[in-house]
């Protein structure tokens, strides 16, 4: 319990990042879950086993899921037709789950092509292109309804007021929840504590900017105040968002300082990669790794820092704009 009716719950992940945490709230005579976890049988066994151990057998009210990413809305319909609960999120990321869970194929090879447009190796495209699963072997089933929330509203849960504080950039349109009363924070993946957001460009929105999407957001954040609990998504429970946040904005401008004296020379995506990311990747990583290369890119190429190329052969390069 990290304060009075607020529980914290670690569901674990088949990933190298191997936890989710999800919470749950009391809520009067039962519940409210904030976040699922990803869509696989051992999970479902510790959500039937929290049934009736903390759960206690009281009834669920709703189930908030912060955003479409499957370890945290993997299992919201099976348990929203378990406990006969709404499922309540924002519109863009109700969307965006169903539209990454209806076009998986399609999806797919637009992401290859997306990323060999930005010059990620034949090796590494052949290795993503052969790992199966995708979006749906963390979500097997979506809700066919929600509940819509949107930033600004408040969500009466127990007799405490938590508002909704929509973040851009990890995801589309991501749901925090703050509660003035409890001075907690359920951040989600808006702010993590020892690791960093991944903010990638995808094959949906391949000439978007997120990383500035979520740089504002970080700071839209400091109008709460500074001495918040944080209760993130991943790593363990925290104290200091101003701080945390300084850190984070810190951390992306030093990224960039680097990258923009690598990109003396013109430079692919692909050739970023073992310079952002100095440790072994797998297909599984690789993936997200590409995504916040391009997106570090495409972010000091609309801030007028780096020009964009076109090679022959079709992939993007970008060089440094050097002031005459």
């Amino acid at each position: 319990m990290v304060r009075p009716g607020v529980w914290w719950i670690r569901l674990p992940l088949p990933f190298a990042l191997d936890h989710i945490n999800v919470w749950a709230l009391e809520d009067g005579d039962g519940w409210t879950l904030v976040d699922t976890g990803f869509g696989i049988p051992p999970v479902q066994a510790i959500w039937r086993a929290l049934s009736s151990t903390l759960l206690g057998g009281r009834p669920v009210h709703r189930i908030v899921v912060t955003h479409y990413h499957p370890d945290h809305i993997g299992l919201a319909a099976w348990l929203s037709e378990r406990f006969e609960a709404p499922v309540w999120m924002t519109e863009s990321e109700f969307l965006t789950a169903h539209l990454a869970w209806s076009s998986t194929t399609a999806l797919t090879a637009a992401q290859l092509r997306h990323f060999q447009c930005h010059g990620l190796s034949e090796d590494w495209l052949h290795s993503i292109s052969t790992r199966a699963g995708g979006y749906r072997s963390g979500v097997p089933t979506l809700p066919d309804w929600f509940q819509r929330i949107r930033d600004g509203d408040c969500l009466n849960i127990g007799g405490h007021e938590w508002i909704v504080r929509v973040g851009y950039g990890h995801a589309p349109e991501h749901a925090c929840l703050y509660s003035a009363g409890l001075r907690l924070l359920i951040s989600g993946d808006q702010v993590l504590p020892r690791i960093s957001t991944n903010v990638g460009v995808w094959a949906t929105e391949p000439e978007g900017d997120p990383l500035g999407l979520y740089l504002d957001s970080l700071n839209r954040l400091k109008s709460l105040p500074w001495d918040l609990r944080v209760l993130p998504s991943h790593g363990w429970v925290f104290d200091g968002l101003h701080e945390r946040i300084d850190q984070l904005a810190a951390h992306h401008s030093a990224r960039l300082t680097e990258l923009l004296g690598f990109c003396n020379e013109p430079r692919s995506a692909g050739d970023v990669l073992p310079f952002m990311f100095r440790r072994e990747l797998d297909p599984h990583t690789v993936r997200f790794a590409m995504g916040e290369a391009i997106a570090h890119l495409n972010h000091l190429h609309q801030r007028g820092d780096l020009r964009r190329s076109r090679r022959e052969d079709g992939v993007y390069t970008f060089q440094r704009v050097r002031s005459l």
